[in-house]
């Protein structure tokens, strides 16, 4: 990020001409910087085949997009199709394709033409791109373990183009790279972000714009959990949980909400999502738990505001409330899992083993078990396709928990 000039610039610019190139279904945009393509300006004959769409840079963005407007017109007038490369005069390049694969394949054979080399394209058959998302943009935090995972992996399996960020890089890259080899036209690509940071969350948003070309949904996930009494649980845990688990979610509707404006003024039908995965726990107080129930309060409090405020510009906000997810690490992790924690504080009265926590707590869910990916997947997929619902907090609990 610190080495591309035009930072505003690219995040008003870049999803407004993905907007205006878009039909039903959207436009992928890989955006390079003019810096690093040298000397492109002295070999734009080269590119002539390939029917680019040249225009000037403006220190004003709106300048910079009306001229695409006008110039789009023209272009589609005379050739009867979109762009492929949008070349921006000392500012960028964009690679336009209905897919990420198309445009990571169209921005390396132009490239390859610039510096005079051959190369042979990545063969694209038998490679599908079909799904309920096909060619969305989606950023998941907290996506490369627990409930994030499995968010990821569904959401690529219909075709969404991923932003996995994690403060995990090691397993947030290894997810990447195993999406990335399943054959398909879209594509995931991972980010370092902590979300309690908030140039950490704006460096995630413009990573997305840069790569992708703009953004469909942010689904706000990454969370931590420490369970504590008011006796025993240090300031400085309570202040890093409302960091992540409240603010961080602040700053994931902050820095997302621009980019979403932006491709609403240009598309008005066009809807988009901010979705944070809350907790039951945000439905009801939890006993020795008051730091997770606080912060999730709050995030149901921030969904309704949000929601208000960003309907204007079709952007739905929406939180869902999952039961507990004991299958994953932040209940079954072996040594900082919750059961392991509520074992030790005592949480649950006369429990002497895991196996006794894990049972009360099934227990007092009316369908008998924890929640599953599944069973969040169809929620998100519910919130995402309708355009009638915002400001919602939806319980996924399996009947633990019911709306008042």
């Amino acid at each position: 990020m610190e080495n591309i000039k035009h930072k505003n610039q690219i995040i008003e610019v870049i999803p407004a001409i993905r907007m205006l190139l878009s039909d039903d279904i959207p436009k992928t945009i890989k955006f390079k910087d003019i810096s690093d393509i040298p000397d492109i300006s002295g070999k734009i004959g080269l590119l002539k085949n390939n029917k680019p769409l040249i225009i000037k840079s403006h220190e004003n963005h709106e300048k910079i997009i009306d001229e695409f407007t006008a110039s789009l017109d023209i272009h589609l007038r005379k050739y009867n199709e979109s762009p492929g490369i949008i070349i921006i005069d000392e500012f960028g390049v964009l690679y336009a394709g209905d897919s990420a694969t198309e445009s990571d394949n169209l921005m390396e054979t132009t490239e390859a033409l610039l510096k005079h080399k051959s190369i042979s394209s990545t063969d694209q058959t038998g490679k599908k791109n079909n799904g309920r998302l096909s060619s969305k943009i989606f950023i998941v935090t907290g996506g490369a373990q627990g409930f994030g995972y499995g968010i990821v992996e569904n959401l690529f399996h219909e075709g969404a183009n991923l932003v996995i960020a994690d403060i995990n890089e090691e397993k947030g890259k290894e997810i990447s790279v195993k999406l990335n080899g399943l054959n398909k036209k879209n594509k995931a690509i991972f980010v370092k972000t902590d979300v309690s940071v908030p140039g950490s969350v704006e460096n995630l948003i413009f990573s997305a714009v840069t790569e992708f070309g703009g953004l469909d949904a942010i689904i706000s996930n990454a969370g931590i959990l420490r369970a504590g009494s008011l006796e025993d649980m240090g300031t400085d845990v309570f202040e890093k949980m409302t960091k992540v688990n409240y603010i961080g979610y602040y700053y994931c509707a902050k820095y997302a909400s621009r980019v979403l404006k932006v491709q609403n003024k240009y598309k008005h039908n066009y809807f988009t999502d901010i979705i944070q995965i809350n907790s039951k726990s945000g439905l009801k107080g939890s006993n020795k738990n008051f730091a997770y129930a606080g912060g999730k309060f709050g995030g149901i409090g921030l969904t309704q505001s949000f929601a208000l405020e960003l309907m204007q510009y079709n952007i739905k906000v929406n939180s869902i409330c999952p039961g507990n997810f004991f299958e994953g690490p932040l209940w079954s992790d072996p040594e900082k899992g919750l059961f392991v924690q509520y074992l030790k504080t005592g949480k649950v009265p006369g429990a002497k083993t895991i196996e006794d926590i894990k049972k009360y707590y099934e227990n007092q869910v009316p369908a008998g078990r924890g929640c599953r990916i599944d069973d969040i997947m169809k929620a998100i997929f519910y919130v995402i396709e309708q355009e009638y619902e915002t400001g919602q907090a939806i319980p996924v609990t399996g009947g633990q928990e019911m709306l008042r």
